[in-house]
């Protein structure tokens, strides 16, 4: 695996969609609140745009082509979580290519496990000047196969079974992991897609010392523990996701209320999963997989870099 930096492009546009998945203290002005709803287009087709688009997050079908030519330094580490026999949390670390410390960006799975295009996910985020850290939530829970990528059916079958206080911990572990690094930061942000979007919100209710969580088309917390929140959340929806997509409106105003930060953005025409399913909606995912990302990275920059 080889390594390599790279500056995130400028402005893009629009939505999304892989249907299936399951889910299981700054002040903010008016406009940390707004939905805004993004027209889709695509002129242009799905699978040559992702061929040579290096800017944006790869999607699962260009996904282990960049991987393989990524001239990053990507690593497997296995950590301690807790004092019991078997507490051990595989990850996927990347490491940008840059001259000074990098804060640390925790990259929470989708319900399909640590697949390939989710170690692609945490490449482009070394790629934008990260240490991204990617963390096997299934360690332990299922047997490997030839590849890190496990089979969809019992990699999600594994995951209905994970305790989610657990998982927290999990995930301040690997933070933990992170920041000790010596090419690292001590700062730390959070980001996730599917099953991982609400783990990445959740995380933010959890965790006091979170610089930054980003959700990917992952359901809200209960209204009533978002008191708990301090860090700034970023949410990146599909507009033909109905079901998670009813789950913003309440975090909005009880977010709005209490004055926290809460950004939002819908993708009209993208589906769930926009960002992995590049090719689908007849290229409104691909635009808004375009758009999504260079706020992800500059959000991700605003909020953890010091």
């Amino acid at each position: 695996m080889r390594r390599s930096s790279r500056s995130i492009a400028a402005s893009l546009a629009v939505a999304a969609a892989l249907t299936g998945c399951v889910h299981n203290g700054t002040t903010a002005s008016a406009h940390d609140h707004d939905t805004v709803t993004l027209p889709a287009s695509a002129s242009t087709p799905a699978t040559m745009a992702m061929a040579s688009d290096s800017m944006t997050a790869p999607g699962a079908q260009n996904a282990a082509a960049r991987l393989n030519q990524s001239p990053r330094h990507g690593e497997w580490v296995t950590i301690r979580t807790g004092s019991q026999a078997g507490d051990s949390l595989r990850l996927w670390v990347v490491y940008p290519q840059r001259s000074t410390k990098a804060p640390v960006v925790v990259v929470v799975h989708e319900i399909f496990g640590l697949s390939t295009w989710v170690r692609s996910v945490a490449d482009q985020l070394a790629a934008d000047g990260f240490i991204a850290i990617a963390p096997d939530f299934l360690t332990g829970k299922i047997p490997l196969s030839a590849t890190d990528t496990v089979g969809m059916q019992a990699a999600m079958a594994a995951i209905r079974t994970l305790d989610p206080e657990v998982v927290q911990r999990q995930i301040d572990a690997a933070a933990s992991y992170g920041m000790a690094l010596p090419a690292a930061e001590p700062h730390y942000g959070v980001i996730g897609f599917c099953w991982g979007g609400g783990v990445s919100f959740q995380h933010a209710v959890h965790s006091p010392t979170l610089g930054a969580a980003v959700v990917y088309y992952g359901t809200s917390p209960a209204t009533a523990s978002l008191s708990a929140v301090r860090a700034p959340v970023l949410g990146l929806y599909g507009g033909e996701d109905a079901r998670v997509d009813a789950t913003i409106p309440p975090a909005d105003s009880a977010m709005r209320a209490m004055g926290k930060q809460y950004t939002h953005q819908i993708f009209t025409g993208a589906g769930h999963g926009f960002l992995r399913a590049q090719d689908g909606m007849n290229g409104a995912n691909l635009t808004a997989a375009r758009a999504a990302w260079p706020m992800t990275v500059n959000f991700l920059r605003t909020n953890l870099e010091r």
